[in-house]
């Protein structure tokens, strides 16, 4: 898991857009978004409380992110409107409830604000203000932060400040009101709370329960099957030899799953303790690597479901041991079944975990538990009933088909964790999924019990290194084919005068559409070997942070809105091409293939 709060404290930025209008009053206009303040009372009066509405006009396919944790990358881009005036204290800003949107740079659904919504400041004006008698002014500042993003690219404009006067009068009868707070807001505290960054404020007892009910129903999510049959096995194998073993392997399976929360318990108090923020269920799956290492995971458990290889387990997991009675390895599997539930479970969970995390440690913790309790009950509750152990179907013909049933349904969950990959890297994950599994395949189906050693280690071995082999060349980071030199406006204007041509790639780190660009244009080895046979200079504009020198000459020298965008100088234009779409690669080679070779 990547480390969140490090990435966020390097990767904070105020990016710089063009296009946008000098604030005029309390309207803010640019080529994609309009934004206006508006008051609730016209006149206030001395000690009362009262709004303002900060309304958002955005253009068709453009959008606000709503939530900090769906941002590309993690990072904070979303809206953060805020206010400040003299003798007036702001409260926390109210949000609309945002909406699903599918980035296809992203590969995923994240929460967005879109056309036309409003955001509330409410506010109160200090009882002891040094106002008299007469009518006074007080100007009120509202800065806006945040990216404002389409399918092509993402600003983070300077907005400048809103600017409104908020009239105050002890004489203020205050009763005609412009507009009303949405009645969420008036009863719950919040208009259309986020589905991501809301702190929902359940009873202890509804709470708890509700992280009961969302355990309890990880016994049926698909990615918990793989050990549900030996699980089974185990139960009326044990039943045999009484109601106390039967009892005691039970209750070391529950242990097992209670452990794995445990840890994720023991994972939210240092983070709260030591970063301040807390453990969001699901984060692991906005990080690339992890998503693509559940996808291979479930690969490897559905051939296993297929009877490609077999895993021979010890006699503490199968119980043979007779002083062990295999209680390590029954609590082995309740873990590994609480880890096989994440795939398919961390949207369940995310209502129990939204709760946990805006409570104190120790409730938290509890909660967190329950999510344990709660999946481990079934298997309690069965081990302590003998009667039901007994009922349970034998072992026969069934259970195979049943594996093999699981096997497909785990193929299906991997395939879909794989869309979830980032899209220039999901195709070299596919076909290592495929090398994978020639590689299990080859692990346990070219071998046999009676193998000789020797054969047995000789195609194992080869089997390891073929996987590590094609994850090396399939899996690791691109390498750079062009030769890129950071942006220096003196360099440019040199090469310029002589006349030399020049390539500019305007990036960001942030920017998802700019990697989808790297990956069809600037990957493209054609293209990386005619800039350097015709001695194009290349120049990688980071405008990255707000102070960058390519920020800054995006806006100023360039006048461009944002990121991506691609420049080429021909020797002698007087204007440069530009490119602000995502696959312009034929047209780049048409141009270098008419320059002359250095």
């Amino acid at each position: 898991m990547r480390e969140k709060a490090v990435v966020i404290l390097l990767l904070v930025l105020i990016f710089v857009s063009g296009g946008l209008s000098a604030p005029a009053g309390n309207v803010i206009k640019s080529d994609v978004v309009t934004v206006a303040v508006e008051k609730q009372h016209e006149v206030v009066a001395p000690g009362s409380e009262s709004v303002l509405a900060v309304h958002f006009e955005l253009a068709a396919d453009w959008h606000f992110y709503a939530s900090a944790e769906t941002a590309p990358g993690g990072m904070n881009l979303k809206l953060k409107p805020s206010a400040e005036a003299d003798y007036v204290s702001f409260s926390e800003a109210i949000f609309p409830r945002g909406h699903l949107y599918f980035d296809k740079a992203f590969g995923s659904k994240l929460e967005v604000f879109s056309e036309k919504f409003t955001v509330y400041l409410p506010f109160s004006v200090d009882e002891a203000a040094d106002i008299t008698g007469e009518d006074a002014n007080i100007a009120v500042k509202i800065g806006i932060e945040g990216a404002v993003c389409s399918d092509v690219q993402c600003r983070v404009p300077d907005f400048g400040q809103l600017t409104i006067d908020v009239k105050v009068s002890p004489d203020a009868a205050m009763g005609e009101a412009k507009f009303v707070l949405p009645e969420a807001v008036e009863s719950g505290g919040a208009a259309g709370p986020s589905f991501l960054d809301e702190r929902l404020s359940y009873p202890m007892w509804f709470a708890l329960g509700l992280a009961f009910l969302a355990g309890l129903s990880l016994n049926i999510m698909p990615c918990v099957w793989p050990v549900l049959p030996l699980v089974v096995l185990r139960l009326v194998e044990q039943a045999k030899k009484g109601k106390g073993k039967t009892v005691a392997m039970g209750l070391a399976f529950c242990l097992g799953i209670l452990l794995f929360f445990a840890v994720l318990a023991g994972a939210n108090i240092v983070l709260q303790m030591l970063y301040g923020t807390a453990l969001q269920w699901g984060d692991q799956f906005r990080n690339p690597a992890f998503v693509a290492g559940m996808a291979f995971l479930l690969v490897v458990l559905a051939l296993f479901m297929f009877d490609v290889f077999t895993i021979t387990l010890p006699a503490s997991v199968t119980g043979k041991s007779s002083s062990g009675e295999g209680y390590a390895g029954t609590v082995g599997m309740g873990f590994l079944a609480a880890i096989l539930s994440t795939p398919c479970s961390f949207g369940i969970l995310a209502a129990a975990f939204a709760w946990a995390q805006g409570q104190p440690l120790l409730p938290a913790t509890i909660a967190i538990m329950f999510i344990g309790v709660g999946m481990g009950a079934p298997y309690l509750v069965l081990t302590s009933i003998p009667g039901l152990v007994e009922k349970l179907p034998k072992p026969g013909r069934w259970m195979e088909l049943f594996k093999q049933a699981v096997g497909f349904i785990l193929l299906g969950i991997a395939a879909w964790l794989i869309t979830v990959v980032p899209q220039e890297k999901r195709t070299a994950v596919l076909y290592f999924a495929v090398v994978l599994a020639f590689c299990v395949w080859m692990w346990g189906g070219w071998v046999t019990y009676n193998t000789k050693a020797v054969r047995k280690w000789l195609v194992r071995i080869v089997a390891v290194g073929l996987a590590i082999a094609a994850g090396w060349g399939l899996l690791k980071p691109a390498r750079e084919l062009i030769d890129w030199q950071s942006y220096d406006g003196s360099v440019i204007e040199s090469a310029l005068r002589s006349e030399r041509p020049v390539l500019i790639k305007f990036t960001a780190d942030w920017c998802l559409s700019c990697k989808t660009v790297d990956k069809l244009v600037y990957s493209r080895e054609d293209i990386a070997s005619l800039i350097e046979e015709k001695n194009v200079l290349a120049i990688k504009a980071d405008t990255t942070a707000k102070d960058y020198p390519a920020t800054e000459a995006l806006k100023d020298i360039y006048n461009e809105p944002g990121v991506p965008v691609s420049m080429y100088f021909a020797p002698g234009a007087a204007e440069p091409v530009r490119w602000r779409d995502k696959s312009f690669g034929g047209e780049l080679k048409t141009l270098l293939e008419t320059l002359a070779s250095k």
